[in-house]
């Protein structure tokens, strides 16, 4: 038996977020500073650059997946394990990892408790994978958590032009399955244009979608019908979102 107080009690600390087993706070002011990083903590604070953490009860879960290195502290009962099921497995998710630059191997989290993730001046998104179609494709780096549930791939680009035109890599992170997962957002949730397709298209000028339903086909063409028309335009090659589904976009490339 545990008992956990001044976390979320703390009247500094505010709860902004909540689905499924995963709790987002904030802290609204920085108390732990010195006369030299005062200045730096009052703009920090006018700016909303405040530090976030991420909870998860154990309880509600089977269990829970975590990018690699991102736990803090972890209360009760509960347990890390590699998530391998195998060496197959191993080779699978190394290779995973290496072709979309995410951490190779992700531990998993299983028990009864609470386990609490380091803080983070980068914002904390919650969404349920089901609300997407249950498949999601994310930007390099933007993985945080999920539920074990959730299955993890490398999805590649519909064409190889896409890790030189559009400025991306050729491979991202899919995530599919039904259960809530945490992205790691350079800006808040209230920034963010959400743009829902139905059989039509969205071309992006640069790499400002940070996640987009896993049924759309992701491709980089030229903004103009010819290499004359791109030139004149100044655009050049645009990122392209073709079919069924949302995607999300910062308001500025990230």
């Amino acid at each position: 038996m545990y008992q956990i107080s001044n976390l979320t009690s703390n009247d500094d600390v505010r709860t902004i977020a909540a689905l499924g087993p995963f709790s987002v706070i904030e802290y609204q002011r920085d108390l732990s500073v010195s006369p030299t990083d005062a200045a730096n903590a009052y703009f920090c604070q006018m700016m909303n650059v405040r530090k976030r953490q991420l909870i998860c009860e154990m309880g509600k879960t089977s269990g829970v997946t975590l990018q690699a290195g991102a736990m803090q502290w972890m209360a009760g009962n509960v347990n890390a394990t590699t998530g391998i099921k195998g060496v197959g497995d191993f080779l699978g998710k190394a290779m995973r990892g290496k072709v979309t630059g995410e951490s190779a191997i992700k531990p998993e989290y299983v028990g009864d408790g609470t386990l609490v993730l380091e803080p983070t001046y980068r914002y904390l998104l919650l969404l349920n994978v089901g609300d997407w179609g249950g498949s999601i494709v994310l930007d390099d780096g933007l993985f945080l958590a999920c539920e074990s549930t959730l299955k993890h791939k490398a999805v590649m680009r519909s064409n190889l032009s896409s890790a030189v035109g559009g400025n991306e890599g050729l491979f991202n992170l899919g995530i599919s399955g039904q259960g809530v997962l945490c992205l790691e957002s350079p800006c808040p949730q209230e920034e963010l244009v959400e743009v829902t397709l139905q059989n039509d298209v969205l071309k992006i000028d640069g790499n400002m979608a940070i996640a987009w339903s896993g049924s759309l086909e992701f491709t980089v063409e030229r903004s103009g019908k010819s290499l004359i028309g791109s030139a004149a335009s100044g655009e050049g090659l645009v990122n392209v979102y073709r079919g069924t589904g949302k995607v999300w976009m910062t308001p500025v490339a990230h």
